[in-house]
């Protein structure tokens, strides 16, 4: 008897496994020939998934009902339902980029290589579908916004000598002022044209200057009125002690990005921008052997230029000669050339090819980036304080040109 009993026993997971096979081709066969029953059971999976993400709901993705952003209907027919309007608690949510969710998950971050400024998304359950009000529309947003969309005033205040934005009761007026540029970013624009020598002090010099990074740009009027020169800036700044300027930028409608130079690549691929601007941004550019002038290298084009405007550049007193110095030996290292240095201002342009690379003695720091970086791969990946070289080309002639031209598309 225990004989028969063992053999039975070891035959039942062979009989349970045969049953499971059964019921999984017949469950294949149910569902192949019901494509209208399948849709329907998988648009209420979809529906569950986006309850479980805070869609369709009042933002803590479980109010118990069966409302989605699906419409009901027939299942060959899905329609998406519209988004609610963002209610008053969630008017100061930047999703990842949230002070008080890097308090309550307890990252542990290096305040001075700025990661709190960086990127660093909330979980699933943690994030919202909503709309916000709309914005006053382009072209008049460059110089006026609600004020009920950025409730923010303190600027108006603080900057008040400096024209960055007027209290203007229910809106907020920006007269296109900067901490560099009081009289009007317009004017600023025109002198740093005017600088490097381009017709009729146009900044975007017969279209062969087209794209700007602006770092540390403010509330982005520097971004905003390069646009009347079909110039397109893409603006930066953290979101610090100024409270939100991004927000501000991106309610007048001018192309901006929160974000910082800190410990990641930008998110831009390299030779991105023809020309790099920091007026008074207040970045260490010597910190960790220049590793963020070095991202701006990564960054410009060849003969890209990088305008410079701050005390370093012209102030008298001892610290700021010393910082000068150390910058401008920086610069000399990465092959940098000063184009132009007036009044305020220094700019920088990058040289056209390696051959000032090659020509630096051995050992020169910031060394020349490894072979294998990839100055392209960019999301999530950490600066290295080294440059990028072009990749190396053999032509003559015209050939090379065509190669420059190559670069500057």
């Amino acid at each position: 008897m225990r004989g028969r009993n063992d053999g039975g026993q070891s035959k039942k997971p062979v009989v349970l496994f045969c049953i499971m096979v059964v019921c999984l081709c017949l469950l294949f066969l149910y569902f192949s020939g019901s494509n209208g029953q399948a849709g329907s059971a998988a648009l209420e999976y979809g529906t569950k998934f986006s309850r479980s993400l805070g869609w369709g709901s009042d933002g803590d993705g479980d109010d118990g009902s069966d409302e989605s952003i699906f419409g009901t209907g027939d299942a060959n027919d899905v329609k998406l339902k519209s988004f609610p309007v963002c209610d008053d608690r969630h008017s100061e949510l930047i999703p990842c980029l949230d002070r008080n969710l890097i308090y309550q998950m307890r990252l542990k971050l290096d305040l001075n290589l700025m990661e709190h400024y960086e990127r660093h998304c909330p979980p699933p359950e943690r994030r919202f579908n909503c709309l916000i009000p709309l914005p006053i529309k382009w072209p008049k947003s460059r110089d006026i916004v609600w004020k009920a969309n950025i409730p923010h005033t303190h600027l108006a205040k603080e900057k008040s000598d400096q024209n960055w934005m007027i209290d203007a009761g229910e809106k907020i007026k920006f007269p296109g002022g900067g901490t560099h540029f009081h009289h009007g970013a317009d004017k600023y624009i025109s002198s740093i044209a005017n600088m490097l020598n381009f017709k009729d002090n146009i900044i975007n010099n017969e279209g062969m200057l087209r794209t700007v990074l602006d770092v540390g740009c403010g509330v982005a009027s520097f971004g905003g009125y390069l646009l009347s020169s079909n110039v397109i800036a893409m603006s930066l700044a953290p979101n610090d002690v100024h409270q939100n300027q991004i927000q501000f930028a991106l309610e007048r409608g001018i192309p901006a990005y929160l974000g910082v130079l800190g410990t990641k690549r930008l998110p831009y691929p390299s030779r991105s921008f023809e020309l790099a601007h920091c007026s008074r941004c207040r970045i260490d550019w010597l910190q960790r052997d220049g590793i963020l002038m070095l991202e701006l290298d990564r960054l410009l084009r060849p003969g890209g230029y990088f305008a410079y405007s701050s005390p370093e550049a012209y102030a008298q007193d001892e610290e700021d000669r010393r910082i000068w110095k150390e910058m401008s030996s920086l610069a000399e290292r990465m092959c940098w050339k000063i184009a132009e240095k007036k009044n305020q201002t220094v700019i920088w342009v990058k040289p056209l090819n390696n051959d000032c690379y090659r020509s630096r003695p051995r050992g020169t720091n910031p060394p020349l980036c490894k072979s294998g970086d990839d100055p392209d791969s960019v999301w999530g990946v950490t600066m290295e304080a080294c440059i990028t070289p072009y990749p190396e080309q053999k032509c003559t002639g015209m050939g090379e040109v065509d190669w420059l031209l190559g670069l500057l598309d």
